[in-house]
């Protein structure tokens, strides 16, 4: 028998209120206090939880919402719910907790799509404000842009109220730089360049709920002052004098763009104010060996500016990285600068572009157009409500705000360090809810996209409504995610033709003309299903599950998303192909049937789950599979194709080859084959089959074993009929023989010697 009692005189401190153990129960357990306005620490973990409320009364919350707790309220947390418990009353809450391990159960938990969802909070996804100095290049575009788009589309598809929210960061430092090199004012290159990045952006297949172009938008200005004025009301900031850097000729100040130097951090080459290979901040004057446009050496001075000491707010940042997603990198980076014995940041520079503050403390200087950006994100949302009748207001950011930012690491600091700290001065009361999605530099060939150096692709280049979903998927499967990646041309037109054309398009032309030959251009019904019928099915679900878990918000990754829409298409070609070998033998007709209409189920779920990251590609597969309309929910299961569906994908073109592979010609060994097909097969007229399989081009088993016979004595290669009905295109085809028939006999025969 085992008795414990509440004892106050052994409690201590645990996840913010005071804890103590009851041992010998089989599970954990022990007695809790919650004092009169004490809050839980927020957190979840492994275990499934019991509480039982025996005094007190508080409220619980649980994932975002709220739930009473009295005496006698029972409740039990699933594992990995986020729970917190509040004591809203004048006395302690005291309660009684037990907690165990359920391996099954933390599983389920952990892949609960609808626990892990946004339930009815508006969702606001953020991809970070691009600078207005330039247009957007394939470096942008792989990042912050196409990640929130692919994460907006996904999360809508599963009911969420989501958002995607982005604009013009209209008073970076680097518009200025960029004016005085094109001659024309901040203002010009600004809502120049913001008209360019809407339109690569359109290009894109991204489009957006609210695009916010600070300068022009007339309440901007003064939303934004407001905010400096709440920060400087909290009495954390104020003007202090320290070291900065002028020009030697001119005397003008020098940050961002107009200084360079050796990073205090990390040792390598920066531009003023933020490194972007270690992420860590600078002051300029802190720069090793600085230097500027101008011949000589800048000169260092000091300057009063508005300052925030952020060294002392480790503590709230920690908080907050507590709360939401944030990966791993950017809490280290956080550790790293809070292991600084200080961290002084200006947040206004002498300048005439941008906002100056209502204070007059600083004449002739503007809001650092970094904190600057943590209000713009709240004036988007509340721009965004205005249009939609809702009222989200940007000085009074509500607690059901869920946010989500997409930014490269060079941006990290910002986002996850200092709007944090920020956002608690200016809203002391608001607890923001944000998750972090990070990705690193997109190389171009092995070095960095440069402007500059003209060493860049620009999304105008490469993108048209013909390329735009091989764009989508190439950058999707490429994209730095955790890592630096390369994006190389040879590459991407080898993945067009090999993957979506070579792959993807041919199975699914190949599918339609075998639906077409066999059942009349209609989806068939499933009739008996062997035992590899039902791993297939089941192999699909696998995918499902897969792609699902790829993106989701806590585990977002376009690359394996990416990867396992390929994988659908593969696992379906190698089934299609194992299946095939008994398509025109009796006996078997209702087995050929389910293993079509399993194949019209891999398309079919390779429309729905290839819409967020290719969504005119999905919606033109869908239109081919006699779905209707485009994809707009999340697949829950595998489906098969309604029975009767019109199936046009036999002549359907989802992808173009580039440029440079349209103009190449056919070799002669395709030319050499083509004849040969087209004699076996008996077709007339002399439209190119070069791109057309066999099955396609309604080969029965006897035209293919004619063609397998001429082949084999023209070149002694020995085709399988597996390969001549399933193995690609009669050019593919033609690259097969040229591997493995001796280069000798090829060239008589091409050369009409043979």
């Amino acid at each position: 028998m085992i008795i414990a009692s509440y004892d106050a005189d052994v409690l201590e401190q645990a996840f913010g209120i005071d804890m103590s153990s009851v041992e010998g129960l089989g599970t954990g357990a022990g007695w809790g206090r919650v004092a009169p306005g004490v809050t839980s620490e927020r957190h979840h973990h492994d275990e499934t939880e019991l509480f039982v409320v025996v005094a007190g009364t508080g409220e619980f919350a649980v994932d975002g919402a709220t739930h009473p707790a009295a005496p006698g309220t029972v409740i039990l947390f699933e594992p990995f719910e986020t729970h917190v418990l509040t004591n809203t009353g004048e006395a302690d809450l005291i309660f009684f907790t037990q907690y165990w391990r359920d391996a099954e159960r933390a599983m389920t938990s952990a892949g609960n799509e609808e626990r892990r969802g946004f339930g009815d909070r508006p969702v606001f996804v953020f991809s970070t404000p691009p600078t207005p100095n330039g247009d957007l290049h394939l470096g942008h575009l792989s990042g912050p842009y196409l990640g929130a788009d692919a994460f907006t589309r996904f999360q809508r598809m599963n009911g969420a109220e989501a958002y995607h929210l982005t604009g013009s960061d209209d008073y970076q430092s680097y518009v200025v730089g960029a004016a005085r090199a094109e001659d024309r004012t901040p203002a010009e290159t600004a809502a120049h360049y913001s008209a360019e990045i809407a339109e690569t952006l359109r290009l894109m297949d991204i489009p957006l709920d609210q695009y916010t172009v600070t300068d022009q938008d007339p309440a901007y200005r003064e939303g934004l002052q407001d905010f400096f004025s709440k920060v400087v009301a909290s009495g954390e900031v104020s003007v202090a004098e320290h070291d900065a850097l002028f020009d030697a000729g001119t005397g003008r100040y020098l940050y961002e763009v107009d200084v360079k130097g050796g990073c205090p951090g990390c040792g390598n080459g920066t531009s003023g104010n933020i490194c972007e290979e270690c992420g860590e901040p600078n002051t300029v004057a802190d720069l090793a060996e600085p230097r500027s446009a101008a011949p000589a050496a800048p000169v260092r001075g000091t300057s009063a500016r508005w300052t925030l000491p952020l060294h002392t707010f480790s503590g709230e940042v920690r908080d907050h990285h507590k709360l939401g997603r944030v990966p791993a990198r950017l809490r280290e980076l956080a550790d790293r600068l809070f292991a600084r014995p200080s961290l002084d940041i200006p947040i206004t520079h002498p300048s005439e572009w941008g906002v100056e503050p209502r204070e007059g403390d600083t004449e002739g200087q503007v809001i650092w157009v970094w904190p600057e950006m943590s209000y713009g994100f709240l004036h988007g949302i509340q721009s965004l409500g205005a249009r939609l009748g809702r009222d989200w207001r940007a000085a009074e950011p509500a607690a059901d705000w869920k946010i989500v930012h997409f930014f490269g690491y060079d941006n990290s600091f910002y986002h996850s360090v200092l709007y944090p700290v920020l956002y608690k001065l200016a809203f002391p009361g608001w607890q923001p809810d944000i998750d972090y999605h990070v990705n690193e530099f997109y190389l171009l060939e092995g070095q960095k996209f440069s402007t500059s150096r003209r060493h860049a692709i620009w999304g105008k280049e490469i993108l048209n409504p013909g390329t735009v979903d091989a764009v989508r998927f190439f950058l999707s499967a490429t994209r730095p995610e955790g890592l630096r990646t390369n994006f190389q041309r040879a590459a991407y037109e080898k993945t067009l033709d090999d993957t979506l054309i070579g792959t993807w398009q041919a199975w699914l032309n190949d599918l339609g003309a075998r639906v077409a030959k066999h059942h009349g251009g209609l989806a068939p019904d499933a009739g008996n299903w062997t035992p590899e019928h039902q791993a297939f099915l089941a192999r699909l679900g696998a995918r499902l599950s897969a792609v699902t878990g790829a993106l989701s918000g806590d585990a977002f990754s376009l690359n394996q998303a990416a990867a396992e829409l390929d994988g659908i298409v593969a696992d379906t070609v190698r089934f299609a192909r194992a299946e095939g070998l008994l398509t025109d033998t009796a006996g078997w007709e209702n087995e050929n049937r389910t293993a079509i209409a399993l194949e019209l189920a891999a398309a079919r779920l390779l429309a729905h789950a290839a819409t967020p990251v290719m969504p005119r590609f999905a919606a033109r597969l869908a239109a081919a599979l006699g779905m209707g309309d485009a994809p707009s929910a999340w697949p829950r299961t595998v489906e098969l194709l309604t029975p009767g569906s019109e199936v046009a994908l036999a002549d359907a073109v989802f992808f173009t080859p580039t440029a440079a592979a349209a103009a190449t010609g056919t070799d002669p060994l395709t030319d050499w084959l083509s004849a040969t097909v087209r004699t076996a097969l008996r077709l007339e007229g002399d439209e190119p089959i070069a791109d057309r399989t066999l099955t396609q081009l309604a080969a029965g088993s006897l035209q293919a074993v004619t063609v397998q016979y001429q082949i084999l004595d023209a070149l002694d290669v020995d085709l399988s009929m597996d390969e001549l009905l399933h193995g690609g295109t009669v050019a593919e085809l033609a690259a097969v023989l040229a591997e493995r028939a001796e280069p000798a006999t090829v060239a008589a025969l091409t050369e009409g010697r043979h």
